[in-house]
């Protein structure tokens, strides 16, 4: 048996407007904040002389490969994004960018919004486009019913309210 696993798909391409600015954010923080640092503290290191047990010197060249392999996995993947920043034609369905609230069979309620994978994040409700939840709230109206298979068993939620900001 091989240990060969084939690549993981980068998710749906697509990201909300607030999404794409915050990985732009990064992106600059890393190429013209945090790179140039680095640089300069190895560069220090370097000038030390012997480099072979000189562990700034290892650290700082370990973090330099990790910001530019950062920076390349920025730059291709938001080349390859599409930013998703206008309204759906009918705003009483669930679509990309859509804060969804929905409440169980006991009466709990609970909101999110769907957005691309780039952008999950539990902490404030957002759930991937490709996260089966989300997946079956695409193209659901007001009031619908939504089964999802989750480890404990199939859950119900029914669609209480539908926002686009």
């Amino acid at each position: 048996m091989s240990r060969y696993r084939p690549p993981r798909s980068a998710g749906t391409a697509l990201i909300t407007p607030e999404g794409e600015a915050r990985m732009r954010a990064e992106l600059h923080e890393l190429w013209h904040v945090r790179r140039p640092q680095v640089t300069q503290s190895v560069s220090e290191a370097a000038a030390q002389g012997d480099r072979s047990e000189n562990a700034e010197y290892t650290y700082g060249k370990k973090m330099l490969r990790e910001i530019d392999s950062r920076v390349r996995f920025l730059t291709k993947r938001l080349e390859n994004l599409k930013v998703v920043d206008s309204r759906p034609s009918d705003p009483n369905k669930v679509y990309f960018g859509a804060w969804v609230s929905l409440e169980d069979d006991d009466g709990h309620e609970s909101r999110y919004r769907i957005v691309g994978p780039d952008e999950l994040d539990l902490k404030t409700q957002q759930i991937s486009i490709d996260a089966p939840l989300a997946r079956a709230l695409i193209g659901k109206a007001l009031d619908a019913e939504v089964r999802v298979q989750t480890p404990t068993g199939e859950k119900a939620w029914y669609i209480v309210a539908i926002e686009y900001p």
